[in-house]
């Protein structure tokens, strides 16, 4: 029913988010729903660890960050960590740069980890929340002045 409350539906949760292949985003990514990645993310991407949320790395995406989802699917290049507190799954065009933290994982012919395979055992969580990255003052630049003696 079109404007319906029902808050189970794809929409409600976050729906689908393209970044295509001509997307460059610099800077993390806080998602809900399902992320397809088919250009580059310069940043990590995340998801809540008590949501469906599944990012999709395609065959042509890059993602240079950490990714940390419930569910996670690679056919593309990541470089570093990868934490998935329910499924993983590695395409045959999977290449990770970095360790892959994992519950339940499926890995075809061809996938490549340059990096170790880390079980999470049940009852622990893969996808804490990100801390929030802390305040830095700015420096005030001093002007040197060359002395010789």
């Amino acid at each position: 029913m079109l404007g319906g409350k029902n808050k189970d539906n794809q929409f409600a949760t976050g729906g689908t988010t393209l970044l295509a292949k001509s997307v460059e985003i610099t800077g993390d990514i806080k998602f809900g729903g399902t992320l397809e990645v088919e250009g580059s993310v310069k940043g990590n991407v995340f998801a809540a660890a008590d949501s469906d949320a599944q990012v999709n790395v395609r065959d042509k995406g890059l993602v240079e960050g950490e990714i940390r989802a419930p569910k996670i699917m690679i056919n593309g290049h990541v470089t570093g960590d990868v934490y998935s507190d329910k499924h993983l799954e590695l395409a045959a065009k999977a290449v990770v740069n970095g360790n892959v933290h994992y519950k339940v994982i499926e890995m075809v012919k061809g996938a490549q980890v340059n990096g170790s395979l880390v079980h999470i055992p049940e009852g622990e969580v893969a996808v804490p929340a990100p801390k929030a990255a802390p305040k830095v003052a700015p420096t005030p630049i001093k002007a040197e002045s060359a002395t010789n003696t």
